[in-house]
């Protein structure tokens, strides 16, 4: 299994540009949302007369993972999908159309943000050459923020010692 710095360094290394960066800090989140949220409703049974769904048992899978990967952004990306699981909750019990609705919104709303961003960046997204990226992505948005509050300097540094540090926009472009 690869190390948290080998995940991260190789989704980074499709994001370098800081424009596509804060995309991801809205999109990536909102994606996620949305899957959550289309996977609450089909209920697989019960525990402890709690529903069990599809988003449930995701979420679990995710969390432990990550947490083998990482304690600390693990227990914080397991907090986030628990928030998720519960705000997700209401959709789920709702109307189909108000349920899909959402659901399909959101998850659209995301990719188009994503695409925004991966234009300015100049690259196709992560996981078109890796599916994992499709779950290192919320891990990346993670360990994202917590550079931004000054927090895991090492983990930022062995990353930018593999794929280079972010910038402002992509080399060559006339863009801002």
């Amino acid at each position: 299994m690869k190390t948290l710095t080998e995940q991260l360094a190789g989704y980074a290394a499709y994001h370098r540009d800081r424009r596509n960066i804060a995309t991801h800090l809205v999109g990536v989140p909102v994606i996620v949302f949305a899957v959550v949220a289309l996977l609450s409703r089909p209920t697989l049974g019960t525990l402890g007369g709690a529903p069990v769904t599809p988003a449930l048992l995701a979420a679990l899978a995710a969390g432990l993972y990550y947490v083998v990967l990482d304690i600390g952004l693990g227990t914080l990306m397991s907090v986030v999908l628990a928030a998720m699981l519960a705000a997700a909750a209401p959709l789920a019990a709702g109307t189909v159309g108000v349920w899909l609705g959402w659901g399909v919104g959101l998850f659209v709303a995301g990719w188009i943000v994503q695409f925004v961003g991966h234009a300015w960046e100049g690259r196709k997204p992560a996981f078109l050459d890796d599916v994992a990226g499709l779950l290192i992505g919320p891990l990346f948005v993670a360990a994202e923020l917590a550079f931004l509050l000054g927090l895991r300097g090492a983990l930022r540094a062995e990353i930018e010692a593999r794929v280079g540090p972010t910038r402002a926009r992509r080399p060559g472009s006339a863009t801002a």
